[in-house]
């Protein structure tokens, strides 16, 4: 598994907020943003994989 200190400075702070600061309200809220962004970024990696391959076989 990876350390906390392998990733970037401000997912470090936002790991700290949530932890320590965060109330529900806003924990609520870091949820649904966080998995919408992660949902976001893993489509584009499927569909820039899956168009190199597309690429690869012309």
């Amino acid at each position: 598994m990876i350390s906390i200190d392998d990733y970037p400075k401000s997912v470090k702070k936002t790991l700290r907020y949530i932890k320590q600061d965060a109330p529900l309200t806003k924990l609520k809220e870091l949820e649904k943003i966080l998995l919408k962004s992660i949902h976001n970024r893993k489509e584009a990696l499927r569909n820039k994989e899956n168009t190199s391959e597309l690429h690869n076989e012309l």
